[in-house]
């Protein structure tokens, strides 16, 4: 017999629960937008590099000021986050919520390690960004006099920023917080370039390039305040910069090379394992993880060398592949991204077969600059899909007879790096309106690299052909051979360096 004041009383308190689910659900998402909008602020470069407009002008130094903003800004949002139960929300909105309080706990968590003490490194940091998104090429957009205008705030700021910079890096030698010499000597050649002021320099590239839509007058007046500005402040600033690094920061960076030589180094390598993987897994168990992969890689190359018939150890076939100039046929630059470009059209056409979605934002494939492809790494900076910027995949080439196609194999380099790898999987979620925005940026890094290692295994299936390898014999596992010439034995043992 149905009772039907308990029907509609179960039903009434059914209804309520949803309606106060959905306006629970609607003030989170003011949350979410309110933190994304002010955390432009707390990393106005950040946001040049994600296509966002309106603080290509401003470059804040991390004083004393700025970490206080910082952590407010993380405690306070932690703190509004905290205050919805997690239960009676969607599952997307789960998703959101765990995301964000991870990112806020990674920043309070690692304030105590000071990184700023270590602003610099070899793969550049900020000087290496403020030359290579100045050149006119890369992020920070050259399109009108204001862009021009907000590039030169910035490089103004640059001046300050690198005062700040090397006052931190003296607390830093104080405290035994300072890089690896083995490092730091790596940094010297590249403020060397930067500290060159002739006309090829890549700070003068933007008023070498003015949009023809400038008049004679707007190109006068931005031509002098380049002029003006780049050696009296850019390049004084990294001449500061450069002579400080040799004379007092050389002679007193660290002779070891382990993150727990550091002071309180133990507790930062914990830290920043659950800042990578979101886990609280012990540094031990890490590197258990990554000797059990390194033992299930060499059964696979040795399944793979006798595939192709080679008569030797695993030791004598790394040697061959090597040294024999089958495996270096480069003579120029453009032939390196020639042959890029030759795995690029062979994949594209099977991509349909595979993936529902393709990415409408641009591509391109580029050499490296001159003054950071020394200590630089085959990398993928994303695009913008408004504002047409292409996302862009860079080779650093320093000798193109030298590179060799096995060292990283350059398939499984491109498709990690590219499509289907990063490039797909950042310019499809910068554009899926379905999430927040501040989850619409690229987001945690054993998310985002562990698609790209994914995407390695896709090889055969996309139509590449393994070139390293078809002049020794054909092998038709894919994901086996992506393991053999991506170089994994470097992730599992980097990992207790």
């Amino acid at each position: 017999m149905l009772n039907k004041p308990l029907t509609i009383t179960v039903v009434l308190l059914a209804f309520s629960f949803n309606a106060n689910a959905q306006q629970n659900n609607a003030k989170l998402h003011q949350l979410l937008n309110r933190y994304y909008k002010e955390s432009s602020m707390i990393s106005p470069l950040g946001e040049t590099f994600n296509g966002i407009d309106g603080y290509n002008d401003q470059l804040p130094a991390d004083d004393v000021a700025q970490l206080r903003k910082l952590h407010a800004f993380y405690a306070n949002y932690l703190s509004q986050l905290q205050k919805f139960a997690k239960s009676p929300l969607n599952k997307k909105d789960k998703i959101g919520y765990e995301i964000l309080e991870n990112d806020l706990k990674t920043g309070l968590l690692l304030e105590k390690h000071h990184t700023e003490y270590m602003p610099i490194n070899q793969t550049g940091r900020i000087p290496m960004y403020m030359a290579m998104v100045g050149s006119g090429t890369s992020t920070q957009p050259f399109k009108t006099v204001k862009d021009y205008d907000n590039w030169l705030k910035r490089r103004r700021a640059y001046a300050d920023w690198l005062d700040i910079a090397i006052e931190n890096m003296r607390k830093g030698i104080k405290e035994e917080h300072v890089l690896p010499k083995i490092l730091a000597v790596k940094v010297i050649p590249q403020l060397q370039d930067l500290v060159k002021n002739d006309e090829n320099s890549a700070f003068y590239a933007p008023i070498k390039n003015f949009p023809v839509s400038f008049s004679e007058s707007d190109k006068s007046h931005l031509t002098k305040a380049f002029k003006e500005i780049i050696p009296k402040e850019v390049i004084a600033s990294n001449q500061k910069l450069l002579t400080y690094f040799q004379k007092e920061y050389l002679p007193k960076a660290r002779l070891t090379s382990r993150i727990n030589a550091l002071p309180n180094g133990a507790a930062m390598y914990r830290d920043y394992i659950f800042a990578s993987t979101t886990t609280h897994k012990e540094p031990e168990e890490v590197y258990q993880l990554g000797w059990d992969e390194v033992a299930r890689i060499t059964t696979e190359m040795e399944k793979i060398k006798n595939q192709i018939g080679f008569k030797g150890t695993l030791p004598e076939l790394f040697e061959y592949m090597k040294t024999d100039k089958q495996f270096t046929p480069f003579k120029t630059g453009k032939e390196v991204l020639d042959a890029y470009q030759t795995i690029y059209a062979t994949i594209k056409p099977n991509l349909p077969k595979y993936f529902g979605m393709m990415p409408k934002t641009p591509f391109k494939i580029r050499k490296t600059e001159g003054f950071r492809a020394a200590s630089a790494t085959a990398e993928y900076f994303a695009g913008d899909l408004p504002s047409k910027r292409p996302g862009i995949f860079y080779i650093p080439i320093l000798d193109p007879t030298k590179m060799n196609t096995t060292s990283r194999d350059m398939e499984d380099l491109f498709l990690h790096e590219t499509i289907p790898g990063h490039h797909f999987q950042m310019s499809i979620q910068n554009k899926n309106t379905s999430i927040p925005e501040f989850r619409q940026k690229p987001g945690n890094n054993a998310f985002v690299e562990d698609w790209g290692l994914y995407t390695e295994s896709l090889g055969e299936r996309s139509g590449t052909l393994y070139q390293s390898v078809s002049s020794v014999g054909s092998i038709s596992n894919g994901n086996a051979q992506s393991h053999l010439f991506g170089g994994r034995f470097r992730i599992a043992h980097g990992k207790s360096e």
